[in-house]
């Protein structure tokens, strides 16, 4: 079995299809069903289920795509290791980041660190801390950075915490709450919310804050990032509560602060098994103390 071939089956998992996966692999998709289909060969198994409209993992498929993603990760974080012991940085740094990260400016400190370190593949992904922490525990993400409700536990990683601050009341500029400054939670509780999907850290850092008051709340409408959030809060289908130190970039709306105020945290969190030396390179950058003897959360 060759990495080459696990190599081609990750890529047709995660594109859906063979003529994305050659093209990723930059090999011509001949020779990329030729190698698939040798593997199966050696394995005694199909691992897609092929038909005109679509390809998908088979059982055996599930099975062995998490298993060829740990060997391709391990083999290029040996690579990493070596070029580290050498002097030389190099490999790749895989971030991800919610969408209201405000600890850090995460543009300028990606460009600082490219400039530093050239030969390091940078990518970054935005998403909800739920999904970039289980990315993380998965060696799919090298860093994330997360927002968590105060105490929350992430089990299965190591990680700092960057920053605390609150949630702020965003609404249209038309809104009655629109001209104060605060205003108390019990207010709120009275009007309707866009807000993040339900059972996600950051639906919860608002929820948590109302069920503490002995307040509910009504959702009309649930969203996955900030910007969509804001969209709707301006076209009046309801008030957003997102954090203070983000709420400043999002034009067009009014703060409103709450008392008592929903309190959050940002931490920034990577694998439980140590950082690779280029993410131990850039939390470094950070201040961040990357020791891999250091504490694992949830642990």
């Amino acid at each position: 079995m060759e990495l080459q071939q696990m190599r081609y089956v990750v890529a047709v998992a995660e594109t859906g299809g063979f003529t994305r996966a050659a093209e990723r692999c930059h090999v011509v998709q001949s020779a990329l069903s030729h190698q698939i289909a040798r593997l199966e060969k050696e394995l005694g198994a199909r691992l897609f289920h092929r038909t005109s409209r679509s390809v998908r993992l088979t059982a055996a498929g599930e099975a062995f795509v998490p298993v060829a993603r740990q060997a391709l990760q391990a083999a290029e974080r040996a690579r990493a290791e070596v070029a580290a012991a050498t002097g030389e940085v190099r490999g790749r740094l895989a971030v991800g980041a919610i969408s209201t990260v405000a600890a850090v400016d995460l543009a300028r400190e990606l460009g600082a660190f490219r400039t530093r370190y050239p030969q390091v593949r940078i990518s970054l992904q935005t998403e909800m801390s739920d999904l970039l922490i289980e990315r993380v525990r998965e060696g799919a993400l090298d860093v994330a950075f997360v927002g968590l409700v105060p105490g929350a536990r992430t089990a299965g990683v190591r990680e700092r915490e960057l920053a605390r601050g609150e949630l702020v009341a965003v609404v249209p500029p038309d809104h009655s709450l629109a001209g104060r400054e605060w205003t108390t939670l019990s207010r709120l509780a009275r009007e309707t919310f866009v807000d993040f999907t339900a059972g996600s850290t950051a639906r919860r850092q608002r929820d948590e804050a109302f069920l503490a008051a002995g307040l509910t709340s009504e959702v009309g409408f649930e969203v996955t990032n900030v910007e969509f959030l804001a969209k709707l809060v301006r076209a009046g289908l309801g008030i957003g509560m997102v954090p203070e130190a983000f709420a400043a970039e999002l034009p067009g709306l009014r703060i409103v602060r709450a008392r008592p105020a929903p309190e959050r945290t940002e931490r920034v969190v990577w694998s439980a098994l140590g950082p690779s030396p280029a993410a131990l390179a850039f939390l470094a950058g950070l201040g961040v103390d990357g020791d891999p003897e250091g504490t694992v959360s949830g642990a």
